[in-house]
């Protein structure tokens, strides 16, 4: 959530199209929890639901259920997978690995052995999060876990002059202002996306 409405601010900044205010974002907790929340909001009339996923291969059947059981249409569930042309992906991989990585090194810095670098990451999973799970299963911070939250909230805090320093903008904004914003009806309904990362 933190880094579609940062990255939609950036935009704007920018005189860019930002993610409309048509939609209402709300964070649902996980790919399982989607079906409960379109099945309760999507029984109200004049509502235009869409829901941007993480996609593994745990939830890949989930995800397909929310058109196969018609929740959903299939141009209404977007997956992180969608934008980056990968099988699976999160909101992290967006990002250009090596931009990503950097938040990750300035957020834990005082926590790291030393900086990470992309050539660290050897795991061939496409998802950098499992990337750096497994990093540090072998190269565990000094104190307390990773959290992929952390370099989401530095992210929102230094904003337009952290994402204008590196590569971040590049894909993250096609989910912003894109796709997500063709697929959205001109229409005086209301918008609501279900987001699951």
């Amino acid at each position: 959530l933190l880094y579609l409405q940062t990255m939609s601010a950036i935009l704007e900044a920018d005189g860019r199209e930002g993610l409309s205010d048509k939609w209402t974002i709300t964070p649902v907790g996980g790919a399982e929890k989607v079906p409960t929340f379109v099945s309760l909001i999507g029984a109200q009339r004049g509502l235009n639901i869409a829901t941007l996923i993480d996609i593994d291969k745990e939830n890949e059947q989930t995800i397909q259920n929310l058109y196969t059981k018609k929740l959903l249409k299939k141009n209404r569930v977007l997956t992180f997978a969608d934008f980056t042309g990968t099988k699976y992906a999160d909101a992290e991989d967006m990002f250009d690995v090596d931009f990503y990585v950097d938040l990750v090194n300035e957020e834990f810095k005082t926590a790291l052995a030393k900086p990470i670098k992309t050539s660290d990451l050897t795991s061939r999973n496409p998802r950098v999060l499992r990337r750096l799970d497994e990093y540090f299963e072998k190269h565990p911070l000094k104190t307390a876990g990773f959290s992929h939250y952390r370099p989401a909230r530095l992210l929102a805090a230094e904003g337009l002059s952290k994402a204008r320093s590196g590569q971040g903008e590049a894909r993250l904004s096609l989910a912003t202002s894109g796709d997500l914003a063709a697929r959205s009806v001109n229409d005086t309904s209301n918008h609501w996306l279900a987001f699951a990362a």
